[in-house]
Formats: structure tokens, C-alpha cells, sequence
């Protein structure tokens, strides 16, 4: 019987960490020392992946040098058009070098060649040597190196699954009848990313048909003369730069290095310089992967054991198995670990309070202090229903108190709170907490209404870095050093197994509640200062930790559904959707599953052969692209596509809202209580799940009859809506400050009329609806740095026309055209921009040599402010409405907000009392030098009252 191959992984570096980089592209992974590790966090998820999910005996990680190659010498343009490599990337690469060598795995590179050289050499004389070689990679070149021992394995990415393609596999896919018949194609196509020229119009279509009618591109050209028109033109002409294009596409497979069995076995990470690596780069989630335990208990471990070599240094690597350069370990210097403490290393007092005497002897010291942190621990994440189970105090640090309540006793359990009363009522004692706004709802179900000033550690270090994780653990590892008690250690794991603290005694919950309300403490005073130095304590103290105790109010009052009138109209939707489902079928001439991308994609590109303005799209596995975007650009081609849109709006409406919000009805009051978000914008907006209010459809007739649903109370009561009018473009007047944008505001005139007067050079009274509708467009589009493009896009436009349009505007409001340029100018100098109010949003791409990023950036500079000043006048506003009704014993409450538009519920005699206030509320919550304008309605309900 013979021995089994052995299984080597060679990984193409450089296509893995820039798949990795645009993955979390939209997402970056931001950690504390302000560095994107999204592409280095990627590089080594996929290493993980393939390392647990295959287990290679062999294993090597090839890069590209910064040298230049061969393929420079005969073709000194050789990818002459690339953009410059992304910062990020840059970055990452040596540290993904770092994680190669803490892995145990050699990397492979030499100057001169390019990693598939690399790769395609040790492939060949891996497979010569027994092995079965799987060339890790999404590079789709690589297929020309395919053999019957020697694969393609394509990682998974954006939920496609791995796929491994063998010799079958790649004729199959390139339509060949031999692999190295790839070249040829690839040659003849060229390559725009790599500026290899190919011959002219010749694509990839074209070059796969010429390949199967003549085999190679030397016979090709060999027999030109069967040809006709152009393309035999072409085929003549530019015969020498195809032979060139087929030899710049070629992986070259002599690339003189030695190939070591040995060296490339692989044998288990460097667990000691792992977890300093996952320590520096923050890489908490993976290090419980990889080191089968949290970082703090790694570093603990490993901070106590001698220091080993890698085997990269143990072997006295040659150049080919570089860890980095000599000029990457001069500029990286190595980094002194600290070990991550826990309350199994880190002296702490923690003490249990529970008799009558201990709880009245910590009360008196309670009362005493200025302020305390303050923590709950309950049976449930919703703060509505959930039942407490203990509070835990602290106002030293290492030092904390924790306060068992009878979850299942409810008398009993309002007695102890009730000897607490005092200290959290007391509006002299501040009281400190993260995410306190979950712990105030809690305690207002056991009659207790937090009266002093707070300080959320989750909202602190939102400001600091809006775009961070805030959980308490990740800012405790992060700025403390110190890693937190696992909830899972006390519960178990996630699933129907998992406890609830209702089932724990005291003991088992004591030491995890004091942590808390201790570390919170700890967070406090780390981020205080930072809030001083930034300039943020103002909106911190001011407006965001006010908000929270608003927040509180309206989410403990929730808001009255008609479930009988959703009921009725999700009735009237499916009777419409399947009429409508029945003229796509007949439409279409057959049945199909209009949910299935496949099947729709079917339909309506190959039997009805809908193709638009711009080439057809397809995913990643083959099939057609049908998402809303296309759809749409294809919906005056043909009625189906009208048709399709219509469906789809119409099915998520009905199973989104219409269907899923009698089900969020709390059975203890029948009122939805949605949870609003203060840290999770990066511009300072709200957000709200549980259920999403902020995304209600109301562009469309059918989506806006849903708010028809949201009632007042009773019949008593009526529902007030105030909404701002147009307040981001009132506020890129008064930031530009634009004589005409102003003077338009200050004399009530339409906007957007007035501006398509200015634009088109009509008289006002001239202008018309598809003016002001293009107008409007602008406006709005302008705040968020649209291009002509973009515009061309939305308006339906030739792009030339797009641009005119722009350009006329930038000439008749050229401040805005100066404020645009100058807070530019302003985030490239600061890399953030910031609010009236001192908000920032961070924008480390802004200098970035990536046009795409750069360009991403520059956007958000302009909108940034905006937005977050808009976010900070409703904000203020919600306060000062709070404070008043509070103030003046009003039954009136506010119970939503959605944008820009507060929701309150009034009784029928306090209308006439409140509706003036709240616009003088409103209207004056943060001067500007341009008015505000506020809507203002009433009625039985949403619908009506907008």
C-alpha cells in the first residue's frame, strides 16, 4: 500500500491581504493606537481557516519584493498603471510577515520574482517530490499552473464557500481543452490591472472562442488570414505585443531557490510570540481561536516561560525565507509586552452585602461620596422586562460592594432597593456607569428614578473614537490592561442550555458584579482627562449623558400599535403581491421563484434579454447580478422589472413592519418600546432596533401608511409631530454662509426652486417641476460631495449634462463651493472633522494615495459636520422638551424620534399648551444664523399627524 501525498499550502501573500483590505473596506477595524488592522485581522483569519479546516503537513506564505522583476525588463510598463498600494495595506504587510513567523511559517520571497513565480516554481518541484500542492489564492491566473497533483484553492469569501479547482475544473471554467491554454487567453485579453496590453478588442469572450478555433495565440496569429475586418487587423498588427502579453502572463516555474521539505514542514505556532503579536494588533477574538484562551490569560502564561526561537531563526534562514527586510526590522521596533491582568493576578476587595446591617452600614458610606459607579445584574439584556438580580457599587478603585436582590420576590426585592433609594435618587451624587442607560430603565421597574448627574464610559469613549468597538470589555483590555470575567464563565455558552444570573447564588455573581462596577470605575477616571484634552467634556457633559435619561423616558413609554389595523393591512398586501406576482409570471411567459437571484437573473437576462445601459453584472459564483441597484437602472427597459421592484418593496414591507411589529408588543402594557442607540452612528445620529423605527419606508404611498398603525393612547389623547424642515441644508447655509442660501431661508422661500431659478437662469415663476425636482437633487446631493456621476445617476441624465448642472451651481453659491474646499483642507491637516459642538468623525484615509479612499474621505469631510450638527440640534432639543414637560407636571410625553421628526403623545387639552413651545424648543435649540423651520402636525395617529 502505498504512503499517503503530503499536503503543502503555498499562500499568495499579497491577493489574500488586499482581499482582506477591501473586505473591511467599509468596516475598518480601527484599534486604540488609531491603527486599520482590518487587512492584517483578514490575512490571518483566512491562515487560521485554512490551518484548522485543511491541516497542511507543509505549508508557505510567499510575498512579492519591492524589487522590480523580469517581466520590468522586457516591458518597462509592466503594471506601470496601478494606484499606489493603500496605506493600510502598507502597513499590514509586515506585520502579516510578523504573523507568518509567530505561526512557524517560512515566507518565501526573493527579489526579482513575483509571488506566483515563487508559487509556481515550489509547486512544481513540491509535486515531483510526492506532494499534493494546493496554491491558496484568489487569483484566477494561477489555473495555467493546475495538474493533477497541483490545485487551485480559492478561500472563502463574503459567504461564497472554498472551492478547489482541479484540471477538470479549469477547462470546464475557461472552456478549454488544455491548461496551459489559459495563458494564451490570458495573453490575448491582456490585463488592465497589470498593464499587460493584450491585443485590442479582444476580450475575454472573444479571446475564448479564438483559443478554441486556433488553439494558441502563435497559430492564431499563424493564421490570421482566416479572419475578417478589424479583429484580422488588429490580430496583424499587433501580433508581437500579443506574443509579449502571452510571456508576461506566463508564471515561470525556474525561479532559482531550493526547495526544503524540511523547512516547509509545519509543526505549531510560536504561542509566545502569537500572543504578544494578538496582544499588540488587538486581536482578542482570534487569540481565543488560536491560544484556546483569552489574552490575559495567555500573556499570563507565556510572560512566565524562557522566550524560544521561531524556527525561521532557529534554521538561520536564507534570503528566500526573509521574515522582513533589513530596512522593515530597522523601522519596526519589537514591543515590550505587559501581561494583561485579571481578577486572578490583580489585588482586589470585593464584598457581599447581604443582610439588613451590612446594607445600611454601606449606605452611610454611599451617602458620603461625590460619586459612584454603579452597576445591575438581571435575567434579561432587555431592559423592559428584565428582573433584577443584584447591584453592585464602587467608588474606589479595586474596592466594590455587591447587593443580591431576590429575583423571584418581588415585595422583598423592592425592599432592598427601597434602602438604596436614597443614594441613587440624590441628584448630588453623580452616578457612573457604562451603557447606565440599560441600569436606569431597570431601576424605574422598581420605582427608582436616578436623579443625579451621569457619566455613561460607553458615550466617553464614544466621542474619543466614534468608530471603535465600546463594550466594556474590549475598553478594559484596551486602556486598562485588564481582562474581564467572561459572562459565559457564570451562564455557560450561548443556547438553550445557557443560565440566566436568576439562577447563580450570590457567591458565584459577587466577584463578576464588582469587576464591573470597579473597571467602569477605572474607564472613568482613564478617559476623563482625554474628554478635557479633546475639547469634548462640553458635549459630553451637555448633551450626550443628558440624553440618556431621555432616551430612558421614551423608551420606558414605548408607543400604542393598532395591531387590528396592521392586521387588516397585511391582508391587503398579500392580495396585492400576489396580483402582482401574477403578472410577472405571465409577463415573464412562465413561473418562477422571484426570490432566487438565480432564477430572476435567468429570466431576465437570458430568455428576455434585458441588458441596459452598462455591461451585465454577475456575482462571484457566476450567476447575474439582480440587486435593487440594476433593477432599477433596467426598470424603463421593460414592465417586469417595474413589476419586480413593486414585489420586492411590498414583501419586505408586509414581513419587516406590517407582520413583525405586533409581534414586539410587550405583553406588560402593550406598547412597543423600541432601544435606542447613542454609540453606534460615527456621525452622532441615533439609531434604534428591537424594532428598527428609524428605517420606516415613507418615500413611498404604501410604506407610508404603516405610521397609520402608531396611535395615540387612547381617545383622549392625541399624537403631536415636529419635524425639522430641511434642517441640513439650513445648516450648509449658515456653514457657507451663502447670501443667496440665506437670504432664500430668511424670507421662507422653496429652496429648491430658488436654487433651480439660480442654476437654469429662469425667473422664479418660471420654474418648473422637473427644475425644481433636479434642484432638489443637487442640494441634497451637494452635502454629500455627489459627482456628476452620481447625479447623471439619480436624475437619469447624460453625464455631461450632470456636470453642467454642478458647475452652474458652484458658480451661482460659490461659498459653498469655498466651505466644501476649505473643510477639505481642514480634515487634511487635523485627519478629523468636527461639529459646531466639537463632535469629530475620524478620517484617516484623507491623505490617503487611494483615489477610491482618498475621494471616501474628502466626502465625509464635507458631510461630516453637517450631519453631526444636525444630530446635536435635535439632540438638545429632545433635552430642553424633556426638561420643560418634566418641569411644568405636563402628562404630555415625547415617545419617538426618527431623523429629524419628534413624536409626542398628548392629551387633547395640553395640544394647544405644548405645540408652541416645542417649536420655540425646537427652533432655538443651537442659533444659527440662518432660521429654523419646523412642521408641525396633530392627529389620532403618525399618519395623520404628519
Amino acid at each position: 500500500m502505498s504512503e499517503p501525498r503530503k499536503k503543502l499550502f503555498l499562500l499568495d501573500a499579497l491577493a489574500l491581504i488586499y482581499r482582506a483590505h477591501f473586505a473591511f473596506s467599509k468596516n475598518p477595524r480601527i484599534n486604540s493606537k488609531g491603527m486599520n488592522t482590518g487587512a492584517a485581522l483578514g490575512f490571518t483569519n483566512t491562515l487560521v481557516d485554512v490551518l484548522q479546516r485543511e491541516q497542511p503537513t507543509h505549508i508557505g506564505i510567499a510575498f512579492d519584493s519591492a524589487a522590480k522583476t523580469f517581466r520590468h525588463d522586457s516591458f518597462a510598463d509592466y503594471k506601470a498603471n496601478r494606484q499606489a498600494q493603500p496605506e493600510d495595506i502598507s502597513i499590514a504587510i509586515p506585520y502579516c510577515k510578523k504573523i507568518a513567523e509567530a505561526f512557524n511559517i517560512p515566507v518565501l520571497i526573493l527579489d526579482g520574482y513575483e509571488a506566483d513565480d515563487i508559487i509556481g516554481t515550489m509547486a512544481c518541484k513540491a509535486e515531483k517530490e510526492g506532494f499534493d500542492v494546493y496554491m491558496m489564492t484568489p487569483d484566477k491566473d494561477y489555473c495555467q499552473l493546475v495538474t493533477e497533483h497541483v490545485f487551485l484553492y480559492k478561500p472563502a469569501f463574503l459567504g461564497n464557500a472554498v472551492e478547489v479547482w482541479d484540471v477538470q475544473k479549469v477547462l470546464e471554467k475557461w472552456e478549454v481543452e488544455r491548461v496551459e491554454q489559459v495563458i494564451d487567453i490570458l495573453g490575448l485579453q491582456g490585463d488592465a490591472v497589470d498593464n499587460i496590453p493584450g491585443i485590442p478588442g479582444i476580450g475575454e469572450k472573444t479571446a475564448k472562442s479564438l483559443i478554441q478555433r486556433f488553439g494558441s495565440v502563435e497559430n492564431l496569429i499563424a493564421n490570421s488570414d482566416q479572419l475578417k475586418g478589424k479583429q484580422k487587423e488588429n490580430v496583424e498588427k499587433f501580433a508581437e505585443q500579443g506574443l509579449m502579453s502571452k510571456e508576461l502572463a506566463t508564471i515561470h516555474c525556474d525561479v532559482p531557490l531550493t526547495f526544503s521539505a524540511e523547512a516547509l514542514h509545519y509543526d505549531g505556532p510560536n504561542e509566545e510570540q502569537l500572543t504578544e503579536l494578538f496582544a499588540e494588533l488587538e486581536f482578542r477574538q482570534l487569540a481565543q481561536r488560536v491560544l484556546g484562551q483569552s489574552l490575559a490569560d495567555a500573556t499570563t502564561a507565556t510572560a512566565t516561560k524562557p522566550a524560544r526561537k521561531s524556527k525561521a531563526a532557529a534554521q538561520g534562514q536564507t534570503s528566500l525565507f526573509d521574515i522582513a527586510t533589513a530596512e522593515e526590522e530597522q523601522t519596526e521596533a519589537e514591543s515590550v509586552l505587559t501581561p494583561l491582568q485579571s481578577i486572578h493576578t490583580k489585588r482586589h476587595d470585593y464584598h457581599l452585602i447581604n443582610t439588613p446591617e451590612l446594607r445600611q452600614n454601606l449606605m452611610k458610606y454611599l451617602l458620603r461620596q461625590d460619586e459612584i459607579s454603579f452597576d445591575t445584574e438581571t435575567t434579561s439584556t432587555d431592559p423592559i422586562t428584565a428582573r433584577l438580580v443584584g447591584m453592585s457599587f464602587c467608588y474606589r478603585p479595586g474596592e466594590a460592594y455587591y447587593v443580591p436582590v431576590p429575583a423571584d420576590n418581588r415585595e422583598e426585592a423592592l425592599r432592598i432597593v427601597g434602602d438604596f433609594k436614597p443614594v441613587l435618587e440624590s441628584p448630588n451624587i453623580s452616578m457612573i456607569g457604562q451603557n447606565i442607560k440599560y441600569d436606569i430603565l431597570v431601576m424605574k421597574n422598581y420605582d427608582v428614578e436616578v436623579q443625579g448627574p451621569i457619566f455613561d464610559t460607553m458615550l466617553a469613549h464614544y466621542l474619543l473614537e466614534p468608530e471603535m468597538r465600546h463594550n466594556m470589555d474590549v475598553l478594559s483590555e484596551t486602556y486598562l490592561n485588564y481582562s474581564p470575567v467572561p459572562i459565559t464563565d457564570l451562564i455557560g455558552p450561548k443556547g438553550k442550555n445557557q443560565k440566566t444570573m436568576a439562577d447563580l447564588t450570590p457567591e458565584e455573581v459577587k466577584d463578576y458584579a464588582c469587576e464591573d462596577a470597579d473597571i467602569t470605575l477605572q474607564l472613568k477616571q482613564y478617559f476623563e482627562p482625554l474628554l478635557q484634552e479633546q475639547g469634548l467634556m462640553k458635549l459630553f457633559r451637555d448633551v450626550e449623558n443628558p440624553l440618556v435619561q431621555v432616551l430612558a423616558a421614551i423608551e420606558k413609554e414605548g408607543i400604542s400599535i393598532d395591531a387590528n389595523a396592521l392586521a387588516d393591512y397585511s391582508t391587503e398586501l398579500e392580495s396585492e403581491i400576489a396580483g402582482i406576482e401574477k403578472r410577472i409570471f405571465e409577463t415573464a411567459g412562465e413561473e418562477f421563484n422571484i426570490g432566487s437571484p438565480k432564477q430572476l437573473g435567468e429570466i431576465l437576462f437570458d430568455k428576455l434579454q434585458l441588458h441596459g445601459k452598462s455591461k451585465i453584472k454577475k456575482t462571484k459564483t457566476g450567476q447575474y447580478a439582480t440587486g435593487e441597484e440594476i433593477l432599477i437602472k433596467l426598470a424603463s427597459e421593460h414592465e417586469i422589472v417595474r413589476l419586480i421592484l413593486d414585489h420586492r418593496q411590498l414583501t419586505k414591507l408586509k414581513s419587516t413592519y406590517v407582520d413583525a411589529l405586533p409581534q414586539l408588543v410587550c405583553e406588560q402594557d402593550n406598547r412597543v418600546h423600541t432601544s435606542f442607540n447613542q454609540a453606534v452612528t460615527a456621525t452622532g445620529r441615533l439609531s434604534s432596533t428591537n424594532p428598527n423605527l428609524q428605517n420606516i419606508p415613507i418615500r413611498t404611498e404604501r410604506g407610508r401608511e404603516i405610521r397609520k398603525a402608531f396611535v395615540a393612547r387612547n381617545s383622549r389623547h392625541l399624537i403631536i409631530s415636529a419635524d425639522y424642515s430641511q434642517i441640513e441644508l439650513r445648516i450648509m447655509a449658515d456653514f457657507s454662509g451663502d447670501p443667496t442660501m440665506k437670504e432664500a431661508f430668511k424670507n421662507g422661500q422653496d429652496i429648491h426652486a430658488s436654487t433651480a431659478s439660480k442654476v437654469f437662469h429662469v425667473p422664479l415663476e418660471k420654474v418648473d417641476s422637473e427644475m425644481r425636482r433636479k434642484a432638489k437633487m443637487v442640494n441634497f446631493g451637494i452635502i454629500y460631495g455627489i459627482s456628476a456621476f452620481g447625479l447623471a445617476e439619480r436624475l437619469s441624465i447624460p453625464r455631461r449634462e450632470a456636470a453642467d448642472i454642478i458647475e452652474a451651481y458652484f458658480q451661482e453659491f460659490p461659498a459653498v463651493k469655498e466651505y466644501m474646499d476649505s473643510a477639505i483642507e481642514k480634515a487634511r491637516e487635523l485627519e478629523y472633522a468636527e461639529t459646531v459642538l466639537g463632535r469629530r468623525r475620524y478620517l484617516r484615509d484623507i491623505n490617503s494615495r487611494n483615489q477610491n479612499m482618498r475621494a471616501f474621505a474628502e466626502r465625509n469631510a464635507i458631510n461630516a459636520p453637517i450631519q453631526g450638527t444636525a444630530a446635536d440640534i435635535i439632540k438638545i432639543a429632545m433635552i430642553n422638551i424633556h426638561d420643560y414637560l418634566r418641569q411644568e407636571r405636563l402628562q404630555t410625553r415625547m415617545i419617538l424620534q426618527v431623523h429629524d421628526e419628534l413624536l409626542f403623545d398628548a392629551p387633547k387639552e395640553e395640544v394647544e399648551i405644548v405645540t408652541p413651545k416645542i417649536v420655540e424648543l425646537m427652533t432655538n435649540a443651537l442659533p444659527l444664523s440662518v432660521p429654523m423651520e419646523i412642521g408641525l402636525g396633530v392627529g389620532k395617529d403618525w399618519l395623520e399627524a404628519h
